[in-house]
């Protein structure tokens, strides 16, 4: 096994678990940023992270859970770190562009830019907890269980998101989308 061959002290292994799992851990991440750059850093961090963490991988799971339990750890801390630094509001110019399609018809990948415009606009907890279960569909437990919090803290956040989400709507008087 290739933890195993890891905590040993070979070095090779631990580069053949990268390389399984590089790609699912990339696709995770994108959803924390869309720039290609900072995917790279997040996607070096998560695995800095899982070898310095690896003696308390106790294997009761899959390790691509275990691993996806650091991915969303770093990536709630790029937001964090990111909140602090920037303002990502979404410019009224470029909600007027994007609802105004004909016939409701927008391209999937201009939707995923938009919503993800639109998102960073939230703290990071709410962000997260939006992300994990309206993007990736995780069942509440299973939310829970990648963020650390309780099912309770996961509903009750799930909530207060939501609210936020839709006064951010409001406030920019463009509720017809979602409506």
């Amino acid at each position: 096994m290739e933890i195993q061959a890891t905590l040993a002290g070979d070095a090779t292994a631990y580069k053949r678990l990268v390389e399984q799992y590089q790609q699912e851990i990339a696709r995770r991440m994108w959803r924390f940023t869309r720039d290609r750059r900072q995917l790279e850093e997040l996607v070096q961090d998560v695995f800095v992270d899982a070898y310095m963490s690896l003696k308390s991988y106790r294997g009761t799971a899959p390790f691509a859970n275990w691993l996806n339990r650091i991915a969303t750890r770093v990536g709630y801390r790029f937001w964090k770190r990111r909140r602090r630094t920037t303002n990502q509001a979404v410019a009224l110019q470029d909600w007027d562009a994007f609802v105004a399609r004909d016939e409701g018809i927008v391209e999937s990948h201009e939707a995923a830019e938009f919503l993800h415009s639109l998102l960073a606009q939230l703290p990071p907890r709410d962000r997260l907890v939006l992300t994990l279960l309206y993007l990736e569909e995780l069942s509440v437990a299973e939310a829970a269980e990648r963020s650390g919090w309780s099912q309770s803290m996961v509903k009750v956040q799930a909530h207060r998101a939501r609210k936020k989400l839709k006064a951010i709507l409001e406030k920019s008087g463009k509720t017809a989308i979602v409506e």
